[in-house]
């Protein structure tokens, strides 16, 4: 007994321009999640591409560490392409450079209302805002990198043109020998 044969299913004809276009989104995705130190000098920078995406007003209850701001509202902000190091991590002995990145960042905004600027991802995976963070016309983001408070977070999903910004900000650190950057040993802080 031959058991009947199952109908068969055409899948329609893709044309050479959907080929096309597949091909260029795939290298556009590839792009924007590959970014190296030579990307980081090929494009200019320009106030255009820096200064868009949206954008709000928030005041700032404390600094919870150098890179993290809790918000009167209660929300916590994650700074956007910086990290600094650790004072607060459970597990985690203050690292040297922490406490004085605190400080900066409490100084800097602590009781003062800011502008929280948004980039692609507006949250991280543990529920904080991630933003620029502006006091008047300082990015505090890029400042704690200049003073050699923090590291510059190059592998994320943000703007090429802060990316920029940032990596320069750290350069002129490193090359000053400021902060974490400096030839001083640091001795932790129990």
């Amino acid at each position: 007994m031959s058991h009947p044969r199952p109908p068969t299913i055409r899948l329609p004809q893709r044309g050479p321009m959907f080929w096309v276009a597949a091909i260029l989104l795939a290298l556009a995705a590839w792009r924007l999640y590959s970014v190296g130190d030579a990307d980081l000098r090929q494009v200019p920078p320009t106030a255009q591409s820096v200064d868009e995406g949206p954008s709000t007003e928030a005041w700032v209850k404390r600094a919870v560490d150098g890179d993290t701001l809790l918000l009167r509202d209660g929300q916590r902000v994650r700074l956007l392409g910086v990290d600094t190091p650790e004072t607060k991590r459970e597990g985690t002995p203050v690292q040297p450079w922490g406490p004085e990145a605190h400080d900066f960042t409490q100084r800097m905004v602590e009781g003062k209302k800011v502008r929280l600027q948004f980039d692609q991802e507006h949250e991280d995976k543990y529920g904080r805002v991630l933003a620029y963070v502006y006091i008047d016309d300082k990015l505090l983001n890029e400042e704690l990198l200049r003073e050699g408070l923090g590291h510059a977070l190059l592998k994320h999903p943000y703007r090429l043109a802060m990316k920029q910004r940032f990596r320069q900000a750290e350069r002129e650190a490193r090359d000053a020998k400021l902060g974490i950057w400096s030839d001083r040993k640091r001795q932790r802080r129990k």
